[in-house]
């Protein structure tokens, strides 16, 4: 199982015991916000995207930003896309609504977007569509192996 992937992952960090499971979904950044009652934009989504020659891209942002094609396409010199319900959990390691930045494949790259780091604490899956882990940012970018901090999402219309 995915989660159980996700806390022999983290366990040697000493984060593992922050992770939370509910008997509610946390498969969207809404569903997440309320099972763990704090504002949706402190979730930390990860989008994933097909990368070059088959391979993909992982973007982690806050709950209340998406990517922006402009930014993507600047930053990485393809237009993105998101991968299929089918693609990503043989891609990522993760289903729908638990994918995490933790527990990858070998050859996943993550990137952070800027939009989180105005949170202290931050709330991205672990590995299932209802769990989540409470990190600050520096932790989530040592834990996620993030490649760095980018400017690839914008704040998404109310």
């Amino acid at each position: 199982m995915s989660i159980e992937r996700v806390k022999q992952f983290l366990s040697p960090m000493g984060l593992s015991d922050r992770i939370e499971e509910f008997d509610v979904s946390s498969a969207t950044v809404e569903l997440a916000a309320n099972a763990l009652g704090v504002e949706g934009a402190r979730i930390a989504k990860t989008i994933s995207l097909h990368g070059k020659e088959g391979s993909c891209v992982l973007v982690v942002c806050a709950g209340d930003h998406k990517i922006d094609n402009g930014k993507f396409k600047a930053r990485f010199g393809f237009k993105p896309k998101m991968l299929s319900h089918e693609e990503a959990p043989a891609m990522t390691g993760h289903p729908v609504g638990g994918i995490c930045p933790f527990a990858l494949p070998e050859n996943v790259p993550v990137y952070l977007d800027l939009s989180l780091r105005r949170f202290d604490t931050v709330y991205p899956a672990a590995g299932t569509a209802n769990s989540a882990v409470r990190l600050s940012c520096e932790e989530l970018f040592i834990a996620s192996g993030a490649k760095s901090w980018e400017d690839l999402c914008r704040a998404r219309e109310s």
